[in-house]
Parts: structure tokens; sequence; C-alpha cells
């Protein structure tokens, strides 16, 4: 009698309903893997493309790996090592697909594993296993997800670092709070964390949720006995941290860009709320570290700019009622402004922001949050703009704006020495006039949308 390698039974006692689970996965994948694979293998460029290329086309070139654009290290690392072993940007959407169909894979066993926090649970271990399978399927068949790992943008990898990092927190959870494996459960901990820091730094929107997957690992250190599990986790922690943080502070202390983002981001974003508070402070003649002058004259530029990016760019934003790419990019933008008001000294201007930033949580506190939540609400609605609901997503459109992106006189000289660079231009022109779309089944169309784990895309509205 043939014996199961894996449980020891014979193949005559292997429940049917197990063969039937196991060739729906085969075939899932297979699709999966055909819908990607069937589509161009060239990657889709946008304006932020540059950002994340040049640091790995510069050390390709001999130049050295500079830190651009205020982007982090971590997503233009990967794009150097996809080209330095293969020299094609085509390895660079072969290898984000690969990524895709791992991160469904990982899901899998993150959605089998999570049985053991209900052990008596009234739905049986076939069902249990369907209901993944059906979770998996809308993931891998979306043609959004598909989408982003044509791009070259870190979204091409971020599905499967989250589900790496979802799988290591469950792991850890079950292996230390339910199963007290003390040894297994500092390993997965570690995991956690490299995984958390991994996702925080190739996508920063994503730095809640890697806080929140971290939360169980920080309860650990509060529990009784584990001393020596504690003090391995932590020297775990401390280094998975050391690895991915110091060498990004070190390459960034030279761009401009990774000290200004964040808080030029958060300033414009929420600009009629700080400008209404400026005009309170004005009012009352608040006891705040800048003059009166100074911000009477910023309360009158922010609202001018306000006004304008909303008559300039109607289209865009209209739950904000504003543009704040027009307010942070714009020549004549209330961020060029206010660089002049602050003499470009930058940590200044960065204080500046910050500190009105906070000011807005002090004293109008209930305005932001129902910000976020008009923003959540937005979001999460089933019509969501952010993702297609349409029969067909047109990839012909995303190619023509990426040859007008990829314009060689519009990028500095290193992109004219790299031969596989102006390879993947000419072939994007050729893409450009092609008739190339992503189908979407009804079922992704209808359930991807809900399927978003919520908790995943917090930050996204703390930010907007």
């Amino acid at each position: 009698m043939i014996e199961s390698a894996a449980s020891g039974k014979s193949i005559s006692q292997i429940p049917a309903w197990h063969f039937c689970y196991w060739g729906a996965v085969a075939a899932l994948f297979a699709l999966a893997a055909w819908q990607r694979f069937a589509l161009p293998l060239d990657p889709i460029a946008d304006p932020d493309t540059w950002g994340y290329v040049a640091p790995a086309l510069q050390k390709l070139i001999g130049a050295g790996f500079v830190h651009t654009d205020g982007r982090n290290f971590v997503y233009p690392a990967f794009l150097f090592l996809v080209l330095r072993v293969f020299g094609d940007f085509r390895a660079i959407v072969i290898t984000q697909h690969l990524f895709g169909l791992a991160a469904g894979g990982v899901l899998l066993l993150t959605w089998r594993r999570a049985r053991i926090f209900v052990p008596n649970s009234r739905v049986s271990l076939a069902a249990h296993s369907v209901l993944g399978l059906l979770a998996a399927a809308v993931f891998l068949l979306a043609g959004d997800p598909i989408r982003f790992e044509m791009q070259l943008r870190p979204e091409g990898v971020c599905a499967f670092l989250v589900s790496l990092n979802l799988y290591f927190a469950i792991q850890f959870i079950a292996c230390s709070f339910v199963e007290k494996r003390r040894w297994p459960a500092v390993a997965h901990g570690i995991g956690t964390a490299f995984t958390a820091v991994l996702l925080a730094s190739a996508k920063p929107s994503f730095a809640l949720v890697a806080v929140l997957s971290f939360l169980p690992v920080g309860i650990l250190f509060f529990r009784r006995g584990w001393l020596g599990q504690k003090i391995a986790l932590g020297s775990g922690v401390a280094v998975s941290a050391a690895l991915l943080l110091l060498p990004e502070h070190f390459l960034s202390r030279n761009d401009e860009a990774s000290q200004t983002f964040l808080p030029t981001t958060l300033f414009v974003v929420h600009a009629n709320l700080i400008r209404d508070q400026m005009a309170d402070d004005l009012e009352r003649g608040a006891a705040i570290p800048y003059s009166r002058e100074l911000l009477g004259r910023v309360h009158d530029a922010l609202g001018i700019e306000i006004a304008q990016s909303s008559a300039a760019h109607p289209e865009h934003y209209p739950s904000l009622g504003f543009s704040p790419d027009h307010l942070m990019y714009e020549e004549t933008s209330i961020a060029a402004q206010l660089r002049r008001e602050f003499d470009n000294n930058i940590p200044a201007l960065c204080e500046f922001y910050r500190f009105y930033y906070w000011r807005i949580w002090q004293h109008r506190p209930l305005l932001v949050v129902k910000k976020i939540v008009r923003q959540m609400a937005i979001f999460y609605s089933p019509m969501c703009p952010a993702y297609s609901r349409g029969k067909s997503m047109f990839l012909t459109v995303w190619y023509r704006d990426a040859t007008r992106n990829l314009q060689v006189e519009s990028y500095p000289e290193v992109w004219t020495k790299y031969p596989p660079a102006l390879e993947f231009t000419r072939r994007s022109e050729v893409l450009a006039r092609s008739a190339i779309f992503i189908q979407q089944r009804a079922a992704t169309r209808v359930f991807f949308p809900f399927w978003r784990p919520p908790i995943s895309h917090c930050f996204w509205a703390f930010s907007s």
C-alpha cells in the first residue's frame, strides 16, 4: 500500500476533498500565472519612476548608489539587483509577478495557520480551506494587483511584503500565546520585526500596518519569565532594524527631499485646517514661536494658493476641495513661497510644517478625525475610484503615459549610458500603440474592493 509522505496515511484514507482542494489550488495558481505572463513584461513608468530607478542606474554605470528624491533605498536596491543579474527591465516585472504569486501562497498558508485560534470552530476544516481559497482567488485574479506588479514602484512588491509580515505575526502569536513554544516564537518574532521594518521602508504609507503587526511582539516583553527568549528577541529586533535603518540614514544624508517630503506632504494635505488654525492664532494673539507678521503672510498666501489650486484642478481631490499636489509642486506654490520665507533653512522650514500639523491635532482634533473618516469612507466604498471596476483595464493608456515619462531629454545623462534603459524606452513606445488590456472577471470586480484588509490602509487615510 502506498503511504502519503505528508501524513503517513494511505492514499485511500485521505479525504476526497483534499484532492479537490489541492487540485483547485494548482488550477488557481496556473490561471493567475497565465493571466500575468500573457501580458507584456515591460514595466510601466510614471512621473515618480526616476526617483526609484536613478539610484540603481547610477550604481550600474559606476557612479555610485545615490539617494534620489527622498525615496527609501530598499526598492531601488531591489531594482539594482534585478538589473545587475539579468540586465533587462522585463526581469523586474517577471520578478514582481513571481512575488505576487508568492503573496497568494503565503496568504493561503496564513489562513490555514490562523485556524489554531479557533480550535473548536463550527466551520469544518474543508469549509475553512475553501473560504481561504476564495479569498486568495479574489486577490490573485483581480486586475489592480496585476497592474501594480507591472509598475516601477514599490507597490509591485508590497503585496508580498504585507503577506509575509502577516504570516510571521500570526506564527508568532500562535507560538508564543497558544502553543507556548519559546524559541519558535523568538524566530517568528524576529521575522515579524524584520518584515515590519522592511515593509515600512519600502512603502512608508504602510508604517501603521507595520507598527500594528509588531504590537504582539512588544507585548511579549511584559509577560513573566522567558528571560533568555526576551534577550534573544530584543537582540534580533535591534539587528533587524539596524540592517535596514542604518543604510537609509547614511544614504539619505545628502538627499534634501528625505528631510522635506513628509513634513511638506502633511502640511499641504491639511492645508485648509492649518489655514483656519492660523486665522484663529492671529485673532487670539496666540503665544507661538513665530512672529505675527510671518504668520499673517503665510495665512494670506495659503488662502490664495488653496483657492488657485481648486480653480486650476477642479477634477482633482474633490473630497478635499483643493489640490495638495498644486500646493507642493507648482513653481509659485505655497511650498516654494515658504522656502523663501525661511531663506532655504530646511530644518527651520520642516519644524514649521511639523509645528502646525501637530497644532491642528491639539486644537482641531474632531475636524482632523472627521477628515480621516471621510477619506476612509470614500476608500472603502463599493465604488472606490482607487480600484477599477471595469471588465477590462486597458494598459495602452498607461504605456502611452510611460513614453512621456521616459522621454530621454527629461532625464539625466545616466539614462542614455545604460543600453537596457534605451531598449526599454523603445519597447514602451511600441506598446503605447498596441491594444493591451487586463481582463477582470465579474467575481473579482465585485469582491476585490471588499477584500482589502481594513488595517492595511489606515495610514493612507491618516495622511490624506
